[in-house]
């Protein structure tokens, strides 16, 4: 336990240079967000706004159709169908989680814990299944002469066992470590913390709060006990959410001067609103997507989407089918097969402009109609696999010959 806490190494050794988890550094004095909330992977999903962002950015990988594609001779692409591979990572990962469900899992951890991992399973040396494992049972260890990863999986019995990097297809973050992503919400600890506790605040302010609320004024000195009695007995009548706005009713001349405060007077809202922003900014996720529409229009809301797949989406994309070369394609495959995410359904739900688009493909011999219908999951027709110039004019294969 020792060893791995504190990343003890020796000379030609395999050092563990992952983070250890929260529940191993608690025992050993580990404090919780400056805000007094204690801040895990976990427990950071109980923010809406963190939900909210792993959920979009899971669900987005999850959606988007995965394909294995072999590299042709006139330097062109086509889709791998009967490589193994291309089953496993388009439909099926295993006999109990598809494909979409394997990724939005991945997706997830990663998310939470930096580092994300799935036994590969094979037999006679193919491909047979990838199996999600949880981010907290896995331990990466680097190799203190060669640098090279592996990875220590530890059952839910206790027992543990080692594997090769070959073995594990593994996804991670930014981070210092070369092997070991850094998790996004404990470098976020502090503002996820902070969101958490002005939750729990206004949850309380509400729950405790009595209406009206104020102050009682009285001519005359009261006892310990008079005074007792009498907020015992107005919190009875008036306190809690059923009690609100209750007829008050005073005797022998006292007075109740009602206290007027709200969370605008406290700029409290505004620190939520805030708060929605800064835990947004660790997932370079757009407002609009969160539904913090305050300054969302419909033409910035449209520029913003466009920047979410480019600035956020892709990259996490292009770290999947790195990780995918890297653990599930042999180094003779590689040269030939590679993986690709189709980013274009995401611009799916926009019809017209998505027909319009194809319309200037084919009118410019960009894209044939076979193709098109291809990318809309629609059977090909005879003669559609001609490119066109302008117009319609002329086949676009013979003026490309021509010349």
């Amino acid at each position: 336990m020792f060893r791995q806490l504190f990343n003890f190494s020796g000379s030609g050794k395999k050092s563990g240079l992952g983070n250890p988890s929260p529940e191993l550094i608690a025992p050993f004095g580990g404090s919780p967000s400056a805000a007094g909330v204690t801040v895990t992977p976990e427990t950071a999903l109980r923010c809406p706004t963190v939900y909210a962002s792993v959920k979009v950015l899971a669900e987005s990988v999850a959606q988007l159709p995965l394909h294995l594609y072999r590299r042709t001779a006139d330097g062109g692409k086509e889709r791998a169908s009967d490589h193994p591979l291309a089953e496993i990572l388009h439909d099926q990962a295993n006999d109990w989680t598809s494909a979409a469900e394997f990724r939005q899992f991945m997706q997830t951890q990663v998310l939470l814990h930096g580092n994300a991992f799935a036994f590969i399973n094979r037999a006679g040396g193919r491909i047979t299944e990838l199996i999600p494992l949880p981010s907290s049972a896995v331990e990466v260890l680097t190799d203190a002469v060669t640098m090279e990863p592996s990875y220590r999986v530890t059952a839910s019995d206790g027992t543990q066992r080692d594997y090769a990097r070959t073995e594990i297809l593994h996804l991670r973050t930014l981070g210092t470590s070369p092997n070991v992503g850094l998790s996004p919400i404990m470098q976020a600890r502090e503002a996820i913390g902070l969101a958490s506790a002005m939750e729990l605040h206004a949850a309380k302010l509400f729950a405790q709060g009595a209406r009206p609320s104020g102050v009682f004024k009285y001519s005359k000195v009261l006892g310990p006990e008079t005074l007792r009695k009498l907020r015992d007995s107005f919190n009875a009548a008036h306190a809690g959410g059923e009690n609100s706005g209750r007829t008050l009713i005073l005797e022998d001349g006292m007075d109740f001067v009602p206290v007027s405060f709200s969370s605008v007077d406290l700029q409290f809202l505004e620190l939520r609103r805030h708060q929605v922003a800064e835990i947004a900014r660790v997932f370079r996720i757009p407002l609009h997507l969160l539904q913090e529409l305050e300054r969302t229009t419909h033409s910035n809301a449209e520029h913003m989407g466009q920047q979410f797949l480019t600035l956020t989406l892709l990259p996490w994309l292009k770290l999947w089918e790195g990780a995918i070369r890297r653990a599930l394609l042999t180094p003779e495959e590689r040269a030939v097969y590679h993986a690709e995410f189709l980013a274009d359904d995401i611009a799916r739900a926009d019809l017209a402009a998505r027909f319009e688009a194809y319309a200037k493909a084919v009118t410019n011999g960009l894209l044939s109609p076979n193709e098109i219908r291809a990318a809309e999951n629609r059977a090909p027709y005879a003669g559609g696999d001609q490119f066109r110039l302008p117009l319609n004019t002329e086949d676009a294969g013979g003026a490309h010959g021509a010349a």
